[in-house]
């Protein structure tokens, strides 16, 4: 049961009754009881809260930071009408900031014997699962002096997908890639790529992609053109250990990464390579293997929902097994880590040999661009010292990159925004080169 406010105001007025006309106990006792009459009259025709039926529809999935809409349907089989008070509990997180309280809230009449729709907005900022909690209903009686009041359980999920930012710079890459499949006028030979088709011979073409035979045969001359080889195998590893927790910005490297990893998986997708993911710390967080072209993106877009870093360090030992086994043949192994000099030179590099051995390795950190401003300061003996732990900082980021490179390693190392088109230009670059 819950008192609403015209209840303290019919109290109010009585006190005042009381003391100006009938200050007696049986004033009291006269203004009391029709109080409580009043409440309990009101509590009695107020429509049950138990017996609503109460039914979910609505979005399942959404980018993180868009809005999504979860409809709640609200059944009165009573012969009562309901006026009623609902609020829609889920986690902060699930609410835009600032919203929840008004969001959550609604207010509806439901006649006896029929039914409602009301539709809660929600907009995630984290991803990740996000439950429905408790639906609580506060029935209010005719003379709105009070109210019954209970909650149903009305189980819901709403999955908030990475937000892929970096779709933006799809366009400009699948530009590129057409370029190198021989799409345009550009076409391009390398190492690793394929005979295409032959086309009559343009001024300023490589006289060394003359094909003398079919020219013969032609009575035309005719040159040959290259696409870069289809069908290659990319493997993504996500480190989900402890580095990958760290913010850059208002955003963990975790995220960025992701984002990078969708950038390339649409990419090479179109460009006809098979892509598989594996998310790793201690162990196997999740992995994505053998899906056809159509499902890749959805697949690896559902699976990075729910990833999240691991406060540990992690296992290079297990990491690199773990790569080796998914990867038998020769592929591109992009793998998405830190630089940080202790976990990269004591649990990588001593296994990198294994890796660069058999597969062409490509490793993508996320640089902080505070480094670069913390540097440059030079206005007070606070600021000198932060630009003395910046520099060291960043030599050893170099440092390390460099012992990456010795190895054979392709090293990318940049901020959150530029990461993703630079992963993707490095995947552009090496498959022109033919060394995927």
């Amino acid at each position: 049961m819950a008192l609403t406010g015209r209840t303290a105001l019919l109290a109010a007025i009585g006190a005042l009754v009381v003391g100006l006309l009938l200050p007696s106990w049986a004033g009291i006792g006269t203004v009391s009881l029709i109080l409580l009459l009043g409440v309990l009259t009101d509590l009695a025709l107020a429509a049950p809260v138990r017996s609503l039926r109460l039914a979910r529809s609505g979005d399942t999935a959404v980018r993180l930071g868009e809005p999504a809409d979860v409809e709640l349907t609200l059944t009165n089989p009573s012969r009562r009408p309901l006026r009623a008070q609902v609020r829609d509990a889920w986690a902060p997180s699930a609410w835009a900031p600032g919203t929840a309280y008004e969001a959550s809230r609604h207010t509806l009449t439901v006649p006896a014997g029929e039914r409602r729709r009301l539709t809660t907005r929600l907009a995630p900022t984290r991803r990740g699962d996000h439950h429905a909690h408790r639906v609580t209903i506060r029935s209010t009686g005719p003379l709105g002096l009070a109210a019954r009041q209970g909650s149903h359980q009305v189980p819901w999920t709403l999955r908030a997908l990475p937000p892929f930012l970096s779709r933006k710079h799809l366009p400009s890459r699948l530009a590129r890639l057409r370029e190198l499949d021989g799409r345009t006028s550009v076409l391009a030979r390398g190492q690793g790529t394929e005979f295409d088709s032959l086309r009559e011979y343009l001024p300023g073409d490589d006289v060394r992609s003359i094909d003398w035979r079919a020219s013969a045969r032609r009575n035309t001359v005719a040159v040959r053109t290259w696409r870069p080889e289809r069908d290659r195998h990319i493997l993504i590893v996500l480190d989900t250990g402890r580095t990958s927790a760290g913010r850059v910005g208002d955003t963990p490297r975790l995220d960025t990464a992701l984002d990078a990893a969708l950038l390339l998986t649409a990419l090479a997708t179109k460009a006809g390579d098979r892509v598989d993911l594996l998310a790793h710390d201690l162990r196997a967080r999740g992995s994505i293997l053998g899906r056809s072209p159509s499902e890749i993106l959805p697949a690896f877009t559902n699976a990075m929902a729910t990833l999240q870093p691991a406060l540990l360090e992690t296992d290079m030992r297990a990491l690199t097994s773990a790569v080796l086994r998914t990867a038998p043949h020769r592929s591109l192994i992009v793998l998405l880590t830190g630089l940080d000099a202790r976990p990269v030179e004591e649990g990588l590099l001593p296994r990198l040999p294994l890796l660069t051995k058999r597969h062409e390795v490509v490793i993508a950190a996320v640089a902080d661009p505070r480094l670069e401003e913390l540097a440059t300061a030079r206005g007070t003996v606070a600021d000198i010292y932060g630009a003395a732990a910046a520099e060291q900082t960043r030599a050893d980021r170099r440092r390390t990159a460099e012992l990456l490179t010795r190895h054979g390693v392709t090293v990318l190392d940049a901020p959150p925004a530029a990461l993703p088109p630079a992963l993707a230009d490095t995947y552009l670059a090496l498959k022109a080169a033919g060394r995927l």
